[in-house]
């Protein structure tokens, strides 16, 4: 089992906090922008920004001498950032909140299997499985049947797909960056946004032409999701898969949705689910239950 510390779980909290309002600033960033160049927008602004630092200190990665995984650390910059940014700038425009919330957490279902089959100490088991899927249950309850109701637009059935697909390359991206040989986070976060970067930034052209010129107040909110929950928020995500595991770091699924509820109330006075105590006392059981003993060596070793 991964060696969890208490930088770890605080990382996962502060990541949940930080995208949990991500959708929220995404959508009103999609009021002065298309959705490709909003992507290419938020990850070109976080690859200069984490550019820069690693150029700074002398561009290291490898930490080890032996074969260069080339072809691994392309496909997680692709599936890190590249795709999922693209269908999630997408797949908003077609989805309720609801239902990108409850796509999100689902990374934490389908990182389970895959970490079995491919992460040496990370295999299934019965208190892991029962853990998960009830905080995926809680998950479901707090966002209510309304995650699930239609929003009427006629690319839906799209949209939900590619909700759906976001998370998995964010589930198959954990994978394949906890399986890379040592390397240094802070690098391998830099390089996998600026090769997101160079797929992106092609994309948008080839399917909206030439970028849009935006307004003052969408470059602040594009400035904020490429600092923040992209630039920031990534190098923390890559310290926590690095150290802790894909496992632990799909935690951060559950609390997405709550943090989303909570700041929607507070930014939008949007009314609070009467579900929520009984949603979040579902979500901490299931983190409890899977993690239980990390949460055991934890607490005696903090004796």
């Amino acid at each position: 089992m991964s060696d969890v510390k208490t930088g770890d779980w605080l990382m996962v909290a502060m990541l949940g906090f930080v995208w949990g309002g991500t959708f929220l600033v995404m959508e009103i960033a999609l009021r002065g922008i298309t959705p490709y160049w909003l992507a290419a927008a938020r990850i070109g602004f976080a690859a200069a920004v984490t550019g820069l630092i690693w150029a700074f200190r002398g561009f290291p990665l490898f930490l080890e001498t032996g074969p260069r995984p080339w072809g691994s650390i392309i496909l997680a910059s692709a599936l890190t950032s590249a795709i999922p940014f693209i269908l999630l700038s997408w797949g908003l425009q077609y989805v309720t909140s609801g239902f990108a919330g409850v796509s999100m957490s689902a990374v934490s279902l389908l990182v389970l299997p895959l970490a079995h089959f491919l992460v040496r100490g990370e295999q299934m088991n019965a208190r892991k499985t029962l853990g998960f899927l009830l905080g995926f249950a809680g998950v479901v309850v707090l966002i209510g049947a309304q995650a699930f109701d239609s929003s009427g637009a006629s690319l839906e059935t799209m949209g939900r797909l590619a909700c759906l697909t976001a998370a998995s390359c964010y589930a198959v991206s954990s994978i394949i960056i906890r399986r890379l040989p040592p390397i240094d986070p802070l690098s391998l976060a830099a390089l996998l946004l600026i090769i997101g970067t160079a797929i992106v930034i092609p994309a948008a052209f080839i399917a909206e032409g030439p970028p849009p010129v935006p307004d003052a107040k969408t470059i602040t909110y594009l400035v904020i999701l490429g600092l923040i929950p992209t630039a920031a928020a990534n190098s923390l995500r890559v310290f926590v898969i690095r150290s802790a595991g894909p496992t632990f770091m799909s935690l951060t699924g559950y609390q997405v949705p709550v943090w989303s509820v909570l700041l929607g109330a507070y930014f939008l006075n949007e009314p609070l689910p009467g579900s929520l105590l009984f949603a979040m006392a579902m979500i901490l059981s299931g983190i409890a239950i899977s993690q239980w003993p990390v949460l055991c060596k934890y607490f005696r070793a903090a004796k």
